[in-house]
């Protein structure tokens, strides 16, 4: 029985992350050939092998760093020149801030790179993925679907991490502002806003001591009405059902995988 997205080219960043690893193994499995992206070249190679080996795919690899403009080309042209068109998109690759605090305690630096890679490297692929779709979608009436990664952060406040929220509200604000300006040129364009997963980018701001206090995962589930950090299978999920083909009426819109705690 052919999979979901069998046949398809599906390009995703922040491919040996904890998201992404989940995510390129899941639509591997639903048939997809895949160009994945991550800053370590040597995590990438790892993941993409295992992906070959389990499920035969066809995968291409090109590391980098997202907040280089030449590396959203670049994944843009490797898709097409490998696979003829781009299918989906899932712009993963992002970082967060080191530890909680208090805005004035955030380092320039820290806060100037949180910018570059999550909201400006989210630019950057918008600004090549965009193209290439409409050029298929006139040729072929057949476009494409892409799904940004964000936070419940980008559509909250956030206390304790105000930098990556801004950054992340960006990439909400790209998201429906884009959607818009695609929706009658063949490219559905959703964001994906989850709360604390069970990923490393979660779990490095455990045993941190804030404010004289260790935080706890006690600590990152509060307020969440299920008590609980959401499982990376379960955020996988939504970029399905937000990149599926038979969800082709849905565009700029804020997928909260978050628990119920934007249900207050």
């Amino acid at each position: 029985m052919a999979g979901l997205f069998e046949g398809m080219s599906v390009l995703i960043t922040g491919a040996a992350g904890g998201f992404g690893s989940a995510a390129s193994r899941r639509y591997a499995r639903e048939g997809a050939r895949l160009v994945l992206s991550d800053y370590s070249e040597e995590r990438l190679e790892a993941i993409a092998e295992d992906i070959r080996k389990e499920y035969g795919s066809d995968v291409a690899t090109l590391a980098g760093d997202i907040a280089d403009e030449d590396l959203s080309a670049g994944l843009v042209a490797l898709t097409v020149e490998r696979f003829g068109r781009l299918d989906i998109a899932i712009n993963n690759a992002g970082i967060a801030q080191e530890a909680f605090e208090r805005l004035p305690k955030t380092a320039s630096d820290e806060a100037r790179r949180i910018f570059d890679v999550d909201l400006l490297g989210m630019f950057f692929a918008l600004k090549y993925q965009l193209p290439a779709m409409e050029k298929q979608y006139r040729e072929t009436q057949t476009g494409g679907a892409i799904v940004n990664v964000a936070s419940v952060a980008g559509v909250t406040g956030a206390s304790g991490l105000a930098v990556y929220a801004a950054a992340k509200h960006g990439v909400v604000g790209l998201t429906r502002s884009v959607a818009q300006e695609y929706a009658r040129l063949g490219v559905r364009v959703n964001a994906v806003c989850p709360s604390f997963a069970r990923t490393p980018m979660a779990t490095e701001l455990l045993d941190v001591e804030v404010h004289g206090k260790v935080v706890t995962e006690r600590d990152l589930v509060r307020g969440i009405p299920m008590a609980r950090l959401a499982e990376v299978e379960e955020v996988i999920e939504v970029f399905v059902f937000a990149s599926s083909p038979h969800n082709s009426f849905m565009t700029g819109q804020t997928l909260h995988v978050d628990g119920g705690l934007t249900a207050y």
